[in-house]
């Protein structure tokens, strides 16, 4: 799919199955053509780009459906080529059909991304906004659509320009030393060029440490819920669900399997899970569901702690507290304790010498959802603290990779220059982190590299 074709595809751009309307997309430079030769209605060849027509699709004399056509033409479109988009009723059957008759006069079928792949091969988008187009689509919350708008306007890949910018002029007269190797000249200021890599070093870094913020904005924030059993695990769930999702009874070991599912809290989304209760079991089936808590545990960025305040003990709750933090230690994980049943507590001052001195602990009767708000207000507190102050968040896997590997560059070449060596091996270096901030934006680009990103689009975009 990454060789560049000059034939002319389409595709459905909307979701497939029944609906009011289907748009059908055509890009490639007989785009127009193809169309005007099924659209009765107007001379589409002579109509001007980024117009609307009225008029019917048919074949031998027969209409298909009527339609509103879309032009556009050339650099003007969103591929950079002629392209048409035709909106029909969103019957299967006559999607099918528009599609065939399309086919039999001259189009080919679009491959998953190929309108977007052609948007990046025709200097309409770099290749780190294509990739966010994809994030668009797919977000599910106000946050990760706005760090996901902010990449496909170029907040991302300006950010990268300019870093790359800065280093291709050291790059440059390192490279005018080389070609002067015998005369023994300097032109790249080893200051300055240590002064721009530290600086360079440094925003790489803050791009980097922003990949667990972005990640987690753009696929949900995971939080276990995990404790004993019986202390509430999945009345708290259903209250922070406000709906009855997992299974409640008073028989302990209830839950033997982990329980998913997802809301959105100020504009961000919470992946919870309910795990089975940690305790020591003989039961086979519970251990199992136990066995996974932990592994759940591990993938957690956020784990709520429940105990049941009107019995445990203080010596208990230090040892559960001690268990996960051993767990998640050196994780970047949060750990919030969060005190259930309080209204079945005899006694708030026994309840006040139980948590004294543990910061933070939420106090909630999760039957009768009282303070759960809490609970989500710290959430969210929570991850908007891991929010860098400026604009630009790391959220695709690629890009942090590349970065990772950039810096490793740099942080050779301050080595290098602690150590005296000769230009060569730094022109290497600089290079090398050159080469890896080129990938991001699609500067330094393989076949293979596009296949892979745009494989993972769905058709039609």
């Amino acid at each position: 799919m990454s060789q560049y074709s000059s034939s002319t595809i389409c595709a459905l751009a909307t979701a497939p199955g029944i609906g009011a309307i289907a748009v059908i997309r055509l890009s490639g430079e007989k785009a127009i053509d193809i169309c005007n030769k099924v659209f009765k209605g107007k001379d589409l060849t002579t109509v001007a780009s980024h117009t609307l027509h009225f008029g019917t699709i048919q074949h031998e004399g027969k209409v298909i459906d009527e339609v509103l056509v879309s032009v556009f033409k050339g650099k003007q479109s969103f591929t950079g080529e002629n392209s048409v988009e035709i909106s029909t009723h969103g019957s299967p059957y006559i999607q099918q059909q528009v599609i065939q008759l399309l086919i039999t006069n001259g189009a080919e079928s679009a491959g998953p991304g190929e309108f977007t792949m052609r948007a990046f091969l025709n200097g309409k988008l770099d290749l780190s906004q294509a990739e966010a187009v994809a994030d668009v689509i797919a977000a599910n919350s106000e946050t990760s659509h706005e760090l996901a708008m902010k990449q496909m306007r170029g907040g991302f890949s300006n950010e990268i320009q300019k870093l790359r910018e800065e280093l291709i002029h050291f790059a440059s007269l390192i490279e005018l030393e080389l070609d002067f190797g015998e005369e023994d000249v300097e032109f790249a200021d080893r200051k300055d060029l240590k002064e721009l890599v530290v600086k360079l070093n440094s925003a790489l870094t803050k791009l980097i440490n922003s990949f667990d913020y972005g990640n987690v904005i753009k696929s949900g924030v995971p939080v276990a819920i995990v404790g004993e059993p019986n202390v509430g695990k999945s009345t708290l769930l259903n209250a922070l669900l406000n709906e009855e999702r997992a299974i409640v009874s008073d028989i302990a070991g209830t839950t033997r399997d982990v329980i998913e599912d997802e809301i959105n809290i100020k504009g961000i989304s919470y992946r919870f899970i309910d795990t089975a209760g940690i305790r020591e079991t003989s039961d086979e089936i519970e251990s199992l569901g136990i066995e996974k808590t932990f592994e759940k545990l591990d993938q957690a960025s956020i784990v709520l702690l429940l105990v049941d305040a009107s019995k445990i003990s203080r010596e208990n709750l230090l040892t559960d507290i001690q268990k996960i933090e051993d767990r998640i230690a050196g994780k970047n994980k949060r750990l919030i304790v969060v005190a259930n049943k309080i209204d079945n507590a005899s006694s708030q001052a026994e309840v006040a010498e139980t948590f004294k001195e543990l910061d933070n602990v939420i106090y909630v009767a999760a039957k009768q959802k009282e303070n759960i708000k809490a609970i989500e207000e710290r959430l969210f507190d929570f991850v908007q603290s891991g929010a860098l102050n400026n604009d630009v968040v790391v959220t695709n896997a690629r890009h942090y990779e590349a970065l990772t590997k950039s810096n490793d560059s740099l942080i050779k070449v301050l080595e290098g220059l602690d150590n005296n060596i000769t230009g060569d091996f730094l022109a290497m270096d600089i290079r090398q982190s050159l080469h890896f901030l080129g990938e991001i934006t699609g500067e330094i680009t393989t076949d293979d590299l596009l296949d892979n990103i745009f494989s993972k689009f769905c058709i039609g975009k």
